[in-house]
Parts: structure tokens; C-alpha cells; sequence
């Protein structure tokens, strides 16, 4: 049985849809439907930030040893104007090589800020990612906060995906990580 940990804030505890219908809930069905024995620990907390997720990664490496861990953090540093280069980079930067040196492969979401942060910043938000995938080789999984709300896959907040959107999110995340798993793992 393979072991997932999808590190996250509120995109992937599911606020505002049941816990069932949260993608990481829908990919560990759909996975397993495929053949995928895999277990998903969903470590989404809501409000969380790459500062909480630095803390809290070591605890969950020892005690779900993990093949996989899914890094969905960074949105709500980025709400609050956290420096991208002294605070948000370098903590996602320490939990990709944290995670890659327990043995996991691990795979970056790209979380895109709302445009009303302006231009120059959600740029150079969106950048980091890029940055931080190439750097490692890390599949990354990018969407468009744009493209969810004109496909109505968002609650009103425009922040958070409604149950389609959680679909959506699954979707794209087993498309990126099924073949890292199929190259080693399904039967």
C-alpha cells in the first residue's frame, strides 16, 4: 500500500465542501479505482502557511513515511504580502528537499493569488513555483483562479473551489502524479 501526504491549507481540507468531496478525497477513490492501492493522508489545515507546513512536515515524514507528498501551501502567505524571496521560497524550498530526502517523490501545486494583489506580486508568485519545479524536477499542477471563476468552479469567496472545482483540482492532480506512481507502483 503506497502512502500520500498532501501537505495543504484550506484548498485541501475541503473548506466549504464535505469532507468527501474534497479532491484529496476523490483522488484517493479514484487512484484506488485505478489500481492505485494508496492511502491519501490529507494534512490540510485551513489557514495554514509554509511556516506551518515547515513545522508540522517532519512529524508527518516519521510517522506516514510517505512514497508521495503533495505540497499545496503558499496561498496564505501570499494573502498576507509575505515576502516571496526571505520567507515563502525558501520554506517550500525546505520541504521539497525535506520530503525528497525521506524518500518521497513529490509533486508542487501552483497556487495562484486573486488579481487584486496586483501584477508585479501575483507574478512573481506564480514564478516561484516555476522556479521552485524546475530547480528540483518536480512535476508541478497549475490552475487559473481566472478560469475556475469564469467556469463558475468557485464559491463566492472566489477563493475556494465549490464541489465542481474540487473535481476539477482531482482531476489535474492525478493526471500530473499517476505517472510517478504508475513507473514503480500499480499492480
Amino acid at each position: 500500500m503506497l502512502i500520500g501526504v498532501i501537505l495543504g491549507d484550506s484548498l485541501s481540507a475541503g473548506y466549504g465542501v464535505k469532507l468527501d468531496e474534497s479532491w484529496p478525497s476523490i483522488l484517493e477513490k479514484n487512484l484506488n479505482n485505478e489500481g492505485v492501492h494508496i492511502r491519501i493522508v490529507n494534512a490540510g489545515i485551513s489557514g495554514d502557511t509554509t511556516s506551518g507546513g515547515l513545522f508540522r512536515l517532519p512529524k508527518l515524514l516519521e510517522e506516514h513515511e510517505p512514497n508521495l507528498v503533495i505540497l499545496e501551501l503558499g496561498g496564505n502567505d501570499g494573502l498576507r504580502g509575505m515576502s516571496i524571496e526571505k520567507v515563502i521560497k525558501i520554506n517550500l524550498d525546505k520541504m521539497i528537499k525535506m520530503s525528497k530526502d525521506a524518500g518521497a517523490e513529490v509533486v508542487l501545486v501552483g497556487v495562484e493569488l486573486p488579481p487584486n494583489y496586483g501584477n508585479r506580486y501575483t507574478s512573481q508568485f506564480k514564478n516561484m513555483y516555476v522556479e521552485l519545479a524546475n530547480k528540483h524536477h518536480l512535476n508541478l499542477i497549475e490552475g487559473s483562479i481566472k478560469e475556475m471563476v469564469a467556469s463558475n468552479l468557485m464559491q463566492a469567496d472566489g477563493i475556494h473551489p465549490n464541489i465542481n472545482g474540487h473535481l476539477k483540482v482531482e482531476q489535474e492532480v492525478r493526471k500530473k502524479i499517476l505517472p510517478l506512481l504508475e513507473k514503480q507502483f500499480i499492480d
